[in-house]
């Protein structure tokens, strides 16, 4: 490792004359203000051809790892000194390493704290975006785009339109033309209990004369008896296809039909079949939409797995469940937007068909901003700077 130590009329020009002699890798271990200007030091492995050869004017202070002196004799004598270079080397890599987080740390701090000082608003709105659980990247991408001069008022009327103009939604657009809905999703986040919603709503709109069902969900156990069973409350016709597989050329002979409604398996990610059913799923894309539920009560991690999951699919839609059993309503949101996923319709509580509905944009975002004042989320000083400080190193 070789350290440095330069004098320069000010930090701009020490960083860059660091950076020529060190490389991109080089961590400050120090900065004082001294009467010629400032003084850096730095430390950096280097190769020592590369040393000899760099620009003359920066003095090295010390090595912290001095070269052995050489061996006056050949022999087992040797072997603790070869031995030791490769745990020397990983301790001073280790070292640096966590120089470097330290000076990320400190930098980020001095960002954000100046952030603040400079753009109080900008500063705000980051903490009550990160506050209802927005990701990181949509909530920099509205606070730079804030028009000057706003006060925090205007910035958080601001912020709302512009998420709600983020997030798109379908509208209810099944409600009178019908259509072919297979509900995809994970187990367990409600697609049984949505397609009966939505069979009820337009059972009471058109009668049931025009609407089948289909029980493709033969993983779940007593899935093919709830659908048989709604069939026969409504009074419309319900088919089973023997195999999965079979699902497009039952829609053929559906054709008939307003509305056909496929119930679907649940995946996880040991399914052996899972990759089959979304290969079918995404063959019958001419003919069959996949809807893509997806419980708002689930992390924003996990929503963002499960998206690339069903990806395959080509889903048309999304439908968010449990809304009622959410903490947060952030992540969802920011998924739905980084996904380019439109949302179709909202569901909440157990009533059918009263707790589904059709997305609105500004009502949902509405929703998760009052959702974060009840809880009282709040964000911490420290979780803003990680998040939002500007991380500039000497490799900058």
């Amino acid at each position: 490792m070789r350290i440095v130590r330069q004098v320069a009329p000010n930090s701009r020009q020490a960083l860059r004359a660091i950076r020529e002699l060190l490389g991109e890798n080089a961590v400050i271990l120090s900065s004082r203000r001294i009467a010629e200007g400032v003084e850096v030091t730095a430390g950096a492995d280097v190769d020592e051809a590369q040393w000899a050869a760099s620009q003359a004017g920066l003095a090295p202070v010390t090595d912290a790892a001095p070269a052995a002196a050489p061996a006056t004799a050949a022999g087992p004598a040797a072997a603790p000194t070869a031995l030791a270079t490769p745990v020397a080397s990983d301790a001073v890599g280790q070292e640096l390493k966590s120089l470097r987080q330290m000076l990320e740390s400190q930098l980020a701090h001095l960002a954000w704290n100046d952030l603040t000082r400079r753009q109080p608003v900008h500063a705000e709105l980051l903490r009550e975006l990160t506050e209802i659980g927005l990701a990181r990247d949509l909530a920099e991408r509205i606070a730079e785009q804030l028009p000057e001069g706003s006060d925090l008022a205007q910035a958080r009327r601001f912020a709302l339109a512009a998420l709600a103009q983020y997030l798109t939604v379908t509208g209810e657009r099944w409600a009178e033309e019908g259509g072919r809905l297979a509900f995809i999703g994970t187990t367990g986040v409600g697609k049984t209990t949505s397609l009966a919603k939505f069979a009820v709503r337009w059972t009471l709109r058109h009668g049931p004369r025009e609407l089948a069902l289909v029980a493709a969900d033969s993983a779940r156990i007593g899935a093919h008896e709830e659908l048989h069973a709604l069939g026969q409350l409504l009074g419309a016709a319900v088919y089973t296809p023997s195999r999965f597989a079979d699902l497009p050329t039952l829609l053929t002979e559906l054709s008939h039909f307003r509305l056909v409604l496929v119930d679907t398996p649940g995946a996880s990610p040991r399914d052996a079949k899972f990759a089959e059913r979304l290969s079918v799923l995404a063959g019958s894309a001419s003919q069959l939409e996949s809807v893509l539920v997806l419980a708002a009560s689930t992390q924003a991690a996990a929503l963002e797995e499960i998206v690339q999951r069903f990806a395959p699919a080509h889903p048309s839609c999304a439908l968010l469940t449990k809304l009622d059993e959410a903490a947060t309503l952030g992540g969802a949101i920011s998924v739905l937007i980084r996904a380019q996923l439109r949302l179709g319709y909202v569901s909440e509580g157990q009533r059918v068909p009263e707790d589904l509905r059709p997305a609105r944009a500004l009502d949902l975002v509405s929703r998760a901003v009052a959702l974060a004042r009840q809880s009282g989320a709040s964000a911490d000083e420290d979780l803003l700077r990680r998040r939002f400080g500007k991380v500039a190193h000497v490799g900058s």
